[in-house]
């Protein structure tokens, strides 16, 4: 652990200062979210449907927009991210918004130590096993905090996504689709604003479809659906073409951007 933690540093380090870009930037649009709209996308609301009087745990929650989203539509939300200035800047909007939200900093795959109530929804989104090295402990933390009967979603940018490196501005083909090996990459700016000066140091990891899948079934769960989207609801990647319906997918529709899985706890 003593490696992964050297890793998890890193990246906090990181996330903290993404968030004073990420608040400023046109793709979270904070001034617009604060004056009701929601940051999230229609496969999220579509999977989860009436979220009214629900308890919901949100992963790797950054900044709380998805949270606070949530807790719009009247779910009883707490949000848990790595980032302390995420956490603090999710407490002021909450605060803010009036909501009723709350947000513990802590990393995810400590949840259990430091939430103890479960949930009717678990729920993550975009951009978040990348961060960990290894599923097991986070299924098992998900099956913890769920409520038998309860629903576990998410919506994640497809495994070969992140088979490519996309620091010269296209996609090449690097990294394996199932690599154990810690990947390091260093570049400056962040996805929400690439002309920041900011520099971005990350260490992350590819976990493929069945690795996710079995994490989660061994943990007790019970697979409901796996959809995967030629589509992507954001243009974080190069040379994306945007269509009618507001998406993004690239111009061959070779392969899939995203997936979608939903389970329950039996």
């Amino acid at each position: 652990m003593t490696t992964n933690n050297k890793y998890f540093k890193t990246n906090k380090a990181t996330w903290n200062e993404k968030v004073k870009v990420h608040a400023k930037s046109a793709m979270y649009n904070l001034e617009e979210f604060k004056k009701g709209k929601l940051s999230l996308m229609p496969y999220e609301l579509n999977a989860l449907g009436d979220v009214k009087g629900k308890s919901l745990l949100h992963l790797q929650c950054h900044f709380g927009q998805d949270t606070l989203s949530w807790s719009r539509l009247g779910a009883h939300c707490t949000g848990i991210d790595l980032s302390d200035e995420g956490i603090k800047l999710a407490k002021e909007l909450n605060e803010e918004l009036k909501l009723d939200a709350k947000f513990v900093c802590c990393n995810v795959l400590d949840t259990s130590a430091f939430v103890k109530d479960t949930f009717d929804i678990v729920f993550t989104s975009y951009g978040v096993i990348g961060w960990l090295p290894d599923l097991k402990p986070w299924g098992e933390m998900i099956a913890e905090r769920l409520k038998k009967g309860g629903t576990f979603y998410m919506v994640e940018f497809h495994p070969i996504v992140w088979m490519f490196d996309y620091l010269e501005g296209k996609p090449i083909m690097t990294y394996g689709y199932m690599q154990n090996d810690v990947i390091y990459e260093e570049y400056e700016g962040t996805y929400a604003n690439q002309d920041s000066k900011m520099i971005s140091k990350e260490y992350g990891w590819n976990h493929g479809l069945g690795e996710v899948v079995s994490a989660l079934t061994e943990a007790g769960l019970h697979i409901e659906y796996l959809k995967e989207h030629d589509e992507s609801p954001y243009d974080v990647l190069p040379n994306l073409v945007e269509t009618k319906t507001g998406m993004f997918v690239t111009k061959d529709k070779l392969y899939p951007l995203i997936f979608e899985l939903k389970a329950s706890k039996v």
